[in-house]
């Protein structure tokens, strides 16, 4: 049976790293968990793997999109469960072919970044309606105000209405989007429906000072490895309007090649916007009891985690562990 191993996290933690040595040792194929990565030419400032590692092991779901299009939660669930699934072809060849040449009969998938979303579409199994986003219908409901676009969500689906805050327009925006496509309530469209498949989860994390220190460098370390140059070539290639490019780092870099900011001031931006977004990131991974946490600094992580997922894999019932606190 299939067997799917999750490494999550906030930024910085260390996944990559930590999934590419258990891959190899597993013999196992690699699926992206990462709403940037997905994006060709997005490279540095996503911290994508490099072709290098790509070439250690097999990685899925990068590179996938063009920076002018825009990949949906529905989207992503759909290639990756094709990928769990063994259904999808790749070069020709199924991945279950691909597998079969693996160092295990069997060896489990590994799902591994830092956007819960993309994570939770997979392991929880989430109902998302297939409604692309729709400019001209977005637009004239913006012009309305959230006051009255709230107050008309509860007219159309009281259920989700409750579920959303009044001043959260995005979410608001979007149920209203999905009834008035489909004539549906988008809370009779959603739910979940969890795979039968075994799932481990394995969260990294470390104290708020290590963490801090670890984007830090690795923000120096985006510069120096031409991070300025290739937001220049994004916005000389796409416009410095495309959406990606207010996203964290390049809109802080791109602020830079504006002459807005020093580039300094743009590192110490990114360093600062990214440890908020991290502090979000454990928020929302902490909420998942299912999550097994190990603790980034300990000198024998990978033996950890290694031990665990030798546990795993021989026992199918991953349910009968204990979720590990730090």
């Amino acid at each position: 049976m299939t067997k799917l191993i999750v490494i999550c996290g906030a930024t910085a933690t260390g996944k990559s790293g930590l999934a590419l040595a258990l891959a190899q040792r597993c013999g196992s194929i690699i699926i992206s968990a990462d709403s940037r990565q997905v994006y060709r030419e997005f490279n540095i400032g996503t911290a994508k793997p490099t072709m290098a590692e790509q070439k250690l092991v097999p990685h899925y779901l990068i590179d996938i999109c063009n920076p002018n299009n825009t990949m949906t939660v529905a989207d992503y669930q759909q290639q990756a469960q094709e990928i769990v699934d063994r259904s999808l072809e790749v070069n020709g060849q199924s991945f279950k072919d691909i597998l079969c040449r693996t160092t295990q009969p069997n060896p489990p998938i590994f799902l591994v970044g830092g956007t819960g979303l993309y994570i939770k579409s997979i392991v929880r199994g989430m109902k998302i309606p297939r409604v692309a986003p729709q400019t001209e219908l977005r637009s004239q409901l913006s012009s309305i105000g959230q006051t009255q676009l709230y107050a008309m969500l509860q007219q159309v689906d009281l259920v989700a209405a409750q579920k959303i805050h009044p001043h959260d327009a995005v979410r608001t925006l979007r149920a209203l989007e999905v009834f008035y496509i489909t004539g549906t309530p988008i809370s009779d469209l959603q739910g979940e429906n969890p795979p039968d498949y075994p799932i481990l989860q394995i969260g990294l994390d470390c104290d708020v000072g290590h963490l801090d220190s670890r984007i830090a460098r690795r923000t120096e370390s985006m510069v120096k490895d031409g991070f300025v140059e290739e937001v220049e070539y994004l916005c000389q290639k796409y416009g410095k309007d495309l959406p990606l490019l207010n996203t964290l780092g390049y809109q802080e870099i791109k602020e830079y090649l504006a002459g807005d900011i020093s580039l300094d001031r743009a590192k110490e931006l990114t360093i600062l916007h990214t440890r908020q977004f991290a502090k979000r990131q454990r928020t929302w991974f902490r909420k998942d009891s299912q999550i097994e946490w190990f603790d980034t600094k300990s000198p024998d992580l990978l033996e950890q985690v290694w031990s665990r997922i030798q546990k795993f894999i021989i026992n199918d019932n991953v349910g009968d562990s204990t979720p590990v606190k730090l």
